[in-house]
């Protein structure tokens, strides 16, 4: 495993509620994160198959156009009922002409799972892939997730995406009721992270 030896990185996200999430995530080393959206970096198309796939699209895109290191996560719900949907395509059911818009998207969630005839309870897992990216091609991925169910109505007004519908397993709250600090320990992103930690 090659290990980190920079000081800057740059965290190949648009979405702030990720950039806060890595930032924070990666607080704790002498490191300058930049955000692609600092920089006006264009989003590379994600069409791979899979979370791993997309990380790294969007790791080496960043990279190659910046000369920067870059980090990149790929993460999304996975829900039983539908079949593993929305899965990669997370972030697109919340797409609208006017930008993204997840109370839209989970409550596609939901009338989705009424439509399966599946009973509750909804299992469901976060999923995510951290891919860091050198400028030479090389790159790393780490992955994480957590499980749980979703649940409805949402709850919570914190966090991001579809974190007011999905009940971590052995809690008895959702993502988007939880502090940032709680999240953090349990997450999907938190596990990938702490992957992430041995190339630093």
């Amino acid at each position: 495993m090659r290990r980190f030896s920079g000081d800057r990185l740059l965290v190949a996200t648009h979405n702030s509620g990720k950039f806060e999430e890595i930032a924070y995530l990666l607080g704790g080393h002498a490191i300058h994160v930049i955000g692609a959206a600092d920089l006006g970096l264009v989003e590379p198309e994600e069409i791979g198959p899979d979370f791993v796939a997309n990380a790294k699209i969007k790791a080496h895109a960043a990279t190659r156009a910046t000369g920067l290191p870059a980090l990149a996560d790929d993460s999304g719900i996975e829900i039983d009922a539908l079949g593993g949907a929305p899965g990669v395509h997370t972030a697109d059911w919340a797409e609208t002409p006017g930008g993204r818009d997840f109370v839209l998207a989970m409550t596609r969630t939901y009338n989705a799972l009424l439509e399966s005839g599946v009973a509750q309870p909804w299992t469901a897992r976060f999923c995510c892939t951290f891919a860091i990216a050198w400028p030479d091609g090389h790159s790393e991925t780490f992955e994480g997730q957590v499980n749980g169910r979703i649940t409805w109505p949402m709850r919570g007004d914190k966090g991001h995406g579809y974190d007011p519908i999905f009940q971590p397993d052995g809690h008895g709250i959702t993502f988007g009721q939880m502090s940032r600090l709680e999240k953090n320990r349990i997450s999907h992103r938190a596990e990938a992270f702490r992957k992430l930690k041995a190339v630093f």
